[in-house]
This record gives C-alpha cells, structure tokens and sequence, in this order.
C-alpha cells in the first residue's frame, strides 16, 4: 500500500512537471500578430465593408486570447462615391508580425511584401494556430480576399476588384490570394499569397458559393496594427 501510494505521488509530480514544461497556447495566441481567419462571416464577400472586416478579424483574436491588440484586416477598397482609394499594406501597421507558434511571417512591409517573406501554407496559420486547406486538401479553402495588387495598394480603373469595396455579395468581383502559394500553374499570379486572380462565379463572383466554387471561403488575412 506505501509503495502505491508513493508510486502515485511521483506519477503526479511528474505530470504536474511536465504540464509547467509544456509551452502555454494561451500564452502564444497572446503573442500573435498575424493570422488567417479560420472562418469568414458567411456573406461572401459582404464583409460590412472596412470596419466589418476589422471586426472579425477581432473577433477571433478575443477567442483566441489576443483581443488586447489592435487588428487590422489586410484589404484594400478602391476610389467610388467621392471616396479615395485605401491600400491594404497601409492599414497593418509596421511589424514584425508573427504567428500563432511564434513564426516570424516578415518583419516590416517591405518585406511582406518581397520575395522574401514567409507567408506560406505553413506558416499562414489561423488564430486557434491551426492550418488552413489549400491545393490538394478537400475542401481546398486557399483564396484569401485581399482586393490588392502585388505591392498591396489598391486597383485603380472601372473593373471591381473589391465587391463594392466588401458590401456586396452578389455583382462584382474581389481579388484573392493564395495562402499556400499553389494554383493551377507554375506562374507568379499563382504563387501569389495577395494578389492570383478575381473571383467569379454564377452569382456574379462576390457570394460564399462564388467563394467557394474557386477554392475560397471568405477567409482575411489579420495583422496586429499595434
């Protein structure tokens, strides 16, 4: 009976040494400062505009244990209604900006920006620190809105990159990116974390079947601003 007794102490102790080893989730999610929303509000690209983007990028940090922060949706809107452009690289703040388990995605905008950065399937994680479907994943969840150019500014001329800059979910169209870096072809647009191709779709491009149809799901792109 002393040696069962003895036998579970130390078996506790050795739990409770290893639990105070463990690195703390909660511990990382408070350090994030980038991640791909693991869900998007569920109307396409009708984000509720800028401010609605934003907030669901806040949303999930809160549940993730980083709702301290000041978080940003990576997006862009273009010139309409007496209203100027807004360029999603100005709206992140300066970085450096890392992941949930603390991956250094890139450390300022110029470098987000550059070949160099490292944005990849791997390292584009949610805020619950979990992957994201891409190529070759069912379902494929890859695109991410983004209404950007490469250099992360806004488009300019009459063709809608942004449904009605995130109010629409049904005409129009929003430029995505892929998150794993992977598309149909070997070429630059495909490899595009911001920038690979318009949506489209049936319903005009901008609704979360559109989305879906290309291998979307209405997925952001989320900074920490502060």
């Amino acid at each position: 009976m002393i040696r069962i007794e003895r036998s579970v102490t130390i078996s506790g102790l050795a739990l409770t040494l290893a639990l105070l080893a463990a690195p703390s989730v909660h511990a990382q999610s408070t350090d994030m400062t980038f991640f791909v929303t693991s869900s998007g509000p569920g109307k396409g690209a009708d984000l509720g505009g800028l401010e609605g983007a934003d907030a669901q990028c806040a949303r999930l940090a809160q549940a993730a244990g980083a709702g301290t922060k000041t978080w940003r949706a990576y997006l862009s809107t273009q010139a309409a209604d007496g209203k100027p452009a807004v360029n999603a690289r100005d709206r992140i703040g300066k970085g450096p900006w890392q992941n949930a388990k603390g991956a250094v995605i890139a450390k300022d905008v110029a470098d987000l920006h550059s070949s160099a950065n490292n944005l990849t399937k791997q390292t584009a994680l949610s805020e619950k620190g979990e992957g994201i479907n891409g190529i070759g994943d069912s379902p494929n969840r890859h695109d991410v809105l983004t209404g950007s150019q490469a250099d992360g500014t806004a488009f300019a001329g009459p063709d809608d990159r942004t449904c009605k800059n995130w109010t629409s979910s049904t005409q129009g169209a929003a430029m995505v990116g892929h998150l794993d870096r992977r598309g149909l072809r070997d070429d630059e647009p495909s490899k595009s974390w911001n920038s690979s191709h318009p949506s489209r779709g049936p319903d005009g491009g901008c609704s979360q079947a559109d989305l879906k149809s290309t291998g979307g799901d209405g997925l952001l792109y989320c900074f920490a601003a502060n």
